[in-house]
């Protein structure tokens, strides 16, 4: 059994050997930043590596599992990567699946809801970054804030949360964001019924 304290060096991992904890991403920000990788010469494209080393925790049977830059890994996964920097943050191996993802979600290094904003079972997780799947209420959430809808914020999966206010407030066509859906979402940016949300920046107007 490992010692649960233990913090481990920086480790170099293959990116289809990651495990994701969570379920969705905003396929657009994936090729977006496939598109930037593809823009970058050899030394940038290592330079670009070495600055996003991808937080992680040992699971079970020593499964490397990611708690941030999912996207990141996505895109160097089918850019054909070899390799990314991994530094762990915790040694969960020796714990039990199920003891495993309830210490992650406590934590808030897990987020187990998929891409209709519905809780899933932890058995339901995907098993590669591959297997994440798109949601673009998430990829509206990520052009929101680009766009000054809301702050960058620290708290846990923030991008979620907006995601899913969202959905249940604006209709994305075919998944597309154009700039009549842009514009209304700013508007509901600035409403008091956003103000729960992390990084909301008041009413305007």
């Amino acid at each position: 059994m490992s010692e649960p304290h233990v913090r481990h060096p920086l480790l170099s991992v293959a990116p289809d050997k990651l495990r994701p904890t969570q379920v969705t991403v905003g396929k657009a920000e994936v090729t977006q930043k496939r598109d930037i990788w593809r823009g970058l010469g050899k030394k940038k494209r290592k330079e670009l590596i070495d600055a996003h080393w991808f937080p992680g925790v040992l699971g079970p049977k020593n499964k490397v599992y990611i708690v941030d830059h999912h996207h990141l890994g996505l895109a160097l996964l089918e850019e054909g990567v070899k390799s990314v920097p991994v530094m762990v943050q915790r040694d969960f191996s020796w714990l039990e699946p199920d003891v495993f993802w309830r210490t992650m979600e406590f934590n808030r290094w897990a987020h187990p809801y998929d891409q209709r904003g519905q809780r899933i079972g932890y058995e339901a997780m995907p098993a590669s970054l591959e297997r994440l799947v798109d949601d673009p209420y998430r990829t509206l959430a990520a052009r929101l804030r680009e766009a000054g809808g809301y702050a960058k914020d620290a708290t846990p999966y923030a991008e979620f949360l907006w995601a899913d206010f969202y959905r249940r407030r604006v209709k994305l066509a075919g998944g597309k964001i154009s700039k009549r859906v842009l514009d209304e979402a700013l508007l509901h940016a600035h409403t008091h019924d956003a103000a729960y949300l992390p990084g909301w920046t008041g009413v305007i107007g």
